[in-house]
């Protein structure tokens, strides 16, 4: 195959390629957005969340995001308007908790919840969900994820323009992954620092207290 023919493959990314706004949503956090290329959270791609525990605002982060998903119309293949995606939970480790959700602004008859009975079910949950066309987004919580995996979930994310959002132990930080965007949060006196360790045409940096 020729250099030319590569290069004109959607899956290859170049450095030097425009970012697609359409393919960004806003976080809601502009210091946030300034540093992702496109200003915003990377859709129909795999973003990883790595935590040393729960409730270290993880879901905080993305709540704006979320809401936003909730609300919105789907445009199909055919150009037609169908109603909001659903917002899928693939193996919680809690059970997420409405009123505060409300409070955020997800609309929960958008919600879906799935407790899969293993991580090779949770992948398959996952890439199901994420490849059909009518899931928003999709948070799930695997105990494990390998590079293999990890590509599988970025492959469905983009069939189905769907967001996949995977939160991961610290760990996992020196495993090699194909997600778009990478994250660590940490916790400070002041509140939770985010580190970006990968982002796709942008740069790994640190914010500190964002949430």
């Amino acid at each position: 195959m020729s250099l030319e023919k590569l290069l004109e493959n959607p899956r290859v990314w170049r450095g030097s390629s425009q970012i697609d706004a359409r393919a960004r949503l806003v976080s809601g956090y502009p210091e946030l957005d300034r540093c992702l290329p496109g200003g915003g959270w990377p859709l129909e791609a795999l973003t990883e969340i790595l935590i040393g525990q729960y409730g270290m605002g993880e879901l905080r982060l993305l709540m704006p995001a979320l809401a936003q998903l909730s609300a919105e119309e789907i445009q199909t293949h055919t150009g037609e308007y169908t109603e909001p995606g659903w917002i899928a939970w693939v193996a919680p480790p809690f059970q997420p908790y409405a009123p505060a959700l409300q409070q955020y602004g997800i609309d929960l008859s958008r919600m879906l919840i799935v407790r899969p009975k293993d991580d090779s079910e949770l992948l398959w949950s996952a890439e199901q969900a994420l490849s059909s066309g009518t899931c928003a987004a999709v948070l799930l919580w695997p105990d494990t994820l390998d590079d293999k995996g990890s590509r599988r979930l970025q492959l469905a994310a983009e069939k189905g323009h769907s967001w996949a959002i995977a939160f991961r132990p610290l760990a996992a930080r020196q495993q090699p992954s194909a997600a778009a965007l990478r994250l660590e949060l940490e916790s400070t006196g002041q509140g939770t620092r985010v580190h970006i360790l990968k982002s796709r045409g942008g740069r790994p940096t640190v914010l500190d207290s964002l949430l």
